[in-house]
């Protein structure tokens, strides 16, 4: 009888399965061995997500995720070995099923540190780099078509340079960028990009930006709050910022926040829950940092929140969404090792917080005149 893969396991099925051959593939979630951790019910926490499906070929760091409807999109990312990929792969956050859907069209090369924008059901993918590379070309992978279009723009049109660890968000119908690095040095410059248009109409444009700027960084997170966009640490390749800058959407203002704590971060995440930003990991100057810091909104200050359960080690260059109460972590690196692990934090009694969309600023009056 031919093999047949264990219940529980990432078996590898035979080349006959509508699986494609040498896939990693688990039947059933793989659920923890070990007994839970004493918790009130009201604390947030931690546990590994029993996954199955069609599972990635490999750990990644450096990789995007876009939550669509419940659904993420994961792009691109490299392994231990530093090699960088174009796969795509999906996760049902409702059931934890990984897939491997097929695209068709041209889509990215092999990347990492790129960025990836939500616009409706689309997401546009810009820049990232392999090895020695930087890339500046844009693609738009269509998630109900699932086809991928490369955006041509005219020889004489201005773009800019080739960077990778940049952020991107979405504002009043054009995607606006932020910083990165390209090799040689960082970047802080800010680029925005009308999606409102057919792809062949796009045009990049450079935007001049008042006020005191914060310096050239890369790995840095970027937060849409209202007509705000909120920046946390970042590197220029040699120095590790601590700082918090706004940048003022309306008026194209920058200001950087007083804070009574600094906290270094390079290659963390920022989610925002309502009226917080839950900043996971990165490297804090000295490690790879598992701790769990809220960046209150409201205050603009931070605050150490307390969680259970079993947080996932320390790392840098994971991603993380939020969905229905609970923040998913997935990947990343440790300095040593490349993870393929997804982690859940359960909001629990904090389960609210998503619900929360109307709150004052402090200082609103100077961050958003």
């Amino acid at each position: 009888m031919p093999n047949r893969p264990r219940q529980g396991s990432a078996a590898r099925l035979p080349s006959s399965s509508l699986i494609t051959p040498g896939a990693r593939y688990r039947n059933t979630p793989r659920l923890p061995h070990h007994p839970a951790d004493a918790a009130p019910s009201t604390a947030m926490y931690w546990s590994r997500a029993p996954v199955f499906g069609h599972l990635p070929d490999r750990a990644l760091r450096g990789h995007s995720v876009t939550l669509i409807e419940g659904m993420v999109w994961q792009i691109g990312g490299c392994d231990q070995s530093g090699t960088c990929f174009p796969d795509i792969y999906t996760f049902n956050t409702d059931t934890m099923q990984w897939s491997h859907p097929e695209t068709t069209g041209e889509g990215p090369p092999p990347c990492r540190a790129h960025s990836a924008t939500q616009v409706d059901r689309r997401i546009f993918v810009f820049g990232g780099g392999a090895g020695l590379s930087f890339f500046n070309d844009l693609y738009v992978l269509d998630t109900v078509l699932r086809s991928w279009t490369k955006v041509v723009h005219p020889p004489n049109a201005k773009v800019p340079i080739p960077r990778r660890a940049h952020t991107t968000w979405l504002y009043k119908g054009k995607i606006y960028m932020f910083g990165g690095g390209n090799g040689e040095k960082a970047l802080n410059d800010v680029w925005t990009l009308d999606v409102t248009v057919p792809y062949e109409e796009m045009r990049w444009e450079e935007v001049k930006v008042e006020g005191d700027k914060p310096g050239p960084r890369g790995y840095h997170t970027a937060n849409l709050v209202r007509d705000v966009v909120v920046i946390i640490g970042g590197s220029d390749g040699s120095y590790m910022f601590d700082d918090v800058w706004v940048l003022n959407l309306n008026y194209m203002r920058w200001q950087q926040i007083k804070l009574e704590t600094n906290k270094r971060r390079l290659g963390h995440t920022s989610t925002q829950v309502g009226s917080y930003l839950f900043v996971i990991g990165g490297h804090d100057g000295t490690q790879y940092s598992r701790d769990l810091q809220l960046f209150n909104l409201v205050t603009f200050q931070w605050e150490p929140r307390e969680t259970k359960g079993r947080q996932p080690q320390g790392r840098g260059y994971h991603r993380a969404v939020l969905h229905d109460s609970r923040v998913f972590v997935f990947g990343g690196f440790d300095g040593m090792r490349v993870f393929e692990d997804v982690h859940v934090l359960d909001l629990a009694a904090a389960a609210y917080l998503p619900q929360v969309t109307s709150f004052m600023l402090m200082q609103e009056a100077e961050i958003l005149r």
